[in-house]
């Protein structure tokens, strides 16, 4: 194998559409799949690639020091793309410590890891961290952010990226490790964590449950297909400039309530019902603690540098991920009951 490249949180959302690219586009590549299995980790998402034999999967979690530390002396990664993290805002207010482990504590102890296997040889080494539009706060009406905006959190899970963010540079001015940041909008797509927007709505209409929308609904993001972002992922990995940020955005905003809209219009034709059926559902609730208002990207610099853009419209990847779902209803069912937590047991626990 020319590298080993480690995978924090690979068994997660944007995780495993980033492992699965990795795996099939690079056969070099020995890809390792480190993840918890926490809540949102989910190892059902990556069935296909198990008899692979350029990967693997390792289990562990980013706040055991020592457990991550023998991670790099075993495997020694050439590469680490790091997406672990805890990441839905609501469970960061009642819950905000979790979040400081894991995305700073969890973050400083790959970069000591990685600090100290590659000190002597940094030749074609790379940490690249993942993070999110929210670290710079919330917009008006009007603008976007750059790599140049000034950090504002407004979110225990903001403030913990912003803060894993932080480290990253240090540790690249500091001690001289090489470094890339990327930091995303919104993203949606198949296997998606059904607490989330987008698959949370989409289980209710089909079940014909309340649809709840946080304050009037006007609270506006940018979205972006995950395979669009594993595929910036992969470019900047590879091209990315050391020490260097990307933002990656759809160009794509929409508010809450009219996407939900929009979503309704394509349940109610997937699933051959009247037209303005399931937008009976929506239900405005209690805005959330902190809500931003609106996040909108500047990819400028990204599709400049690297040739990137994003290959769906909206509407399209909006059908593409309906179109998932309603197709694998089993894969929806086992994570609503808490089953998937089994999958690894079965899989892993007698080999």
């Amino acid at each position: 194998m020319k590298k080993t490249i480690l995978i924090t949180g690979g068994a997660g959302f944007i995780g495993s559409h980033v492992v699965r690219l990795m795996v099939n586009k690079y056969p070099g590549y020995r890809i390792l799949n480190l993840d918890a299995l926490t809540y949102a980790g989910n190892l059902e998402n990556l069935k296909d690639l198990e008899e692979k034999p350029n990967y693997a999967f390792v289990k562990a979690d980013i706040t055991d020091e020592k457990a991550i530390r023998e991670v790099f002396e075993k495997h020694k990664p050439d590469g680490v793309i790091h997406l672990a993290a805890e990441s839905h805002v609501d469970r960061s207010i009642s819950d905000p410590l979790a979040f400081i482990r894991s995305n700073v504590v969890g973050t400083v102890n790959l970069l000591n890891a990685a600090r100290n296997l590659w000190e002597n040889d940094k030749e074609g080494k790379c940490f690249y961290h993942i993070s999110t539009d929210e670290v710079y706060g919330s917009l008006g009406a009007t603008g976007l952010f750059t790599e140049e905006t000034a950090y504002d959190p407004r979110s225990p899970y903001s403030a913990s990226k912003a803060s894993s963010d932080h480290m990253v540079r240090a540790w690249h001015h500091t001690y001289n490790l090489p470094v890339v940041i990327s930091n995303c909008s919104n993203n949606y797509g198949p296997n998606q964590f059904p607490e989330k927007l987008i698959p949370l709505a989409i289980n209710n209409i089909k079940h014909k449950k309340d649809i709840p929308i946080y304050g009037k609904g006007e609270n506006v993001r940018d979205w972006l297909f995950v395979e669009d972002h594993a595929a910036a992922i992969d470019l900047i990995f590879h091209k990315g400039r050391n020490g260097e940020t990307y933002n990656i955005g759809g160009n794509n905003e929409w508010t809450n309530i009219d996407l939900i809209r929009k979503l309704c219009e394509v349940m109610d034709k997937a699933l051959g019902r009247e037209p303005g059926e399931s937008v009976k559902l929506i239900t405005f609730v209690k805005d959330r603690a902190g809500h931003d208002k609106r996040y909108a990207i500047d990819s400028g610099k990204l599709m400049t540098e690297l040739d990137w853009k994003p290959s769906l419209q909206f509407e399209e990847g909006i059908e593409k991920t309906v179109d998932w779902y309603l197709k694998n209803e089993g894969w929806l069912e086992n994570v609503l009951s808490g089953d998937y937590a089994n999958y690894y047991s079965q899989q892993y626990d007698n080999r």
